[in-house]
């Protein structure tokens, strides 16, 4: 692919978009169309990238954005709702935007889609938005255009404001922080800039009609990845562990009060669901080094340049 061919990013504020744009021009790509909703977030990649082309629109409604589409050689769809109280923003967000985005595809010829979905859709968890995100795959892989789709496991980075992000930025107000039972959940967490990678690589090769399980090259256990936070920042907080029916009870009771939460009951449920991904070498499949968990965490937590940012949810 040319670098200077046009991109059209979809769902470009969040966190794997925000890294994204920031590797793909460190990678010499100079043609960015980003569109998303989120008025904050979408000011923030502007301020922080004046030098390419920001959109913020609702991806659920047709509207003037899909001409942005006109002479695009690839779309990188990176739209998702990951948390809400109830089903009607999985589906406005992760199946009827992909439509329009597929329409979008279709009416301007693209000739190729990167698609970002989730492990969740070989998960034994059965929630909104595993659902949701099982409907769109299946959205994409009848549409008929070339496609590649990648499904990361739980990714951190650069404004993460949810995940390990959240819980850093917690953890250092707080002198507690809860850990619902055990703690021994074991997760495969991903860092984002080897992903941002990984689709870096699909740009040059191009790999049609596949699907690729990209999941952390290592396995840690959840209280082992709050231990690890708390030593990257230096932190004195106490971890205390609290019973996994009362952290249920204080997230439900938290939900009544605020109508977006960080974590949901039924994230917590997928917390200990005790999935375990497949682990392709993927960093020999699309030629990406793999970042250490520990560097990776000190990259994402210390960086004097992009750690300060933090999304809004």
């Amino acid at each position: 692919m040319d670098k200077h061919q046009k991109i059209v990013i979809p769902g470009a504020a969040g966190l794997v978009g925000q890294n994204l744009i920031v590797f793909l021009k460190q990678a010499g790509y100079t043609n960015l169309i980003a569109i998303d909703k989120h008025p904050h977030n979408t000011r923030m990649l502007a301020k922080l990238h004046p030098d390419i082309t920001v959109f913020e629109a609702d991806l659920a409604d047709a509207g003037a954005w899909q001409d942005q589409f006109a002479e695009a050689a690839v779309v990188i769809m990176l739209q998702a709702q990951i948390g809400a109280l109830d089903e009607t923003p999985f589906i406005r967000n992760n199946v009827t935007s992909t439509e329009r985005v597929i329409d979008a595809c279709k009416r301007h010829a693209v000739p190729y889609i990167i698609h970002i979905s989730s492990s969740v859709v070989e998960s034994v968890a059965d929630d909104f938005y595993t659902n949701s995100k099982k409907t769109q795959e299946k959205l994409i892989n009848e549409c008929g255009i070339p496609h590649v789709i990648l499904r990361p496991t739980l990714m951190f980075g650069w404004f993460d404001r949810k995940h390990l992000g959240w819980l850093s930025r917690f953890m250092a107000k707080s002198p507690v922080f809860p850990i619902p039972g055990n703690g021994r959940y074991m997760r495969q967490p991903l860092y984002v800039k080897d992903f941002c990678n990984i689709i870096i690589s699909c740009l040059q090769r191009t790999p049609d009609n596949a699907t690729f399980n990209i999941t952390g090259k290592d396995k840690i256990d959840y209280v082992d990845i709050i231990r690890t936070i708390k030593r990257v920042l230096q932190l004195k907080t106490w971890i205390l562990h609290i019973p996994y029916s009362l952290f249920w009870i204080l997230l439900w009771v938290y939900a009544l009060f605020d109508r977006d939460p960080p974590f949901t009951t039924q994230q917590l449920s997928a917390l200990v669901a005790h999935d375990e991904f497949e682990l392709i070498s993927w960093w020999e499949i699309f030629g990406v080094e793999a970042t250490p968990l520990e560097q990776a965490m000190r990259e994402t937590f210390t960086d004097p340049q992009y750690s300060q940012y933090v999304l809004e949810f």
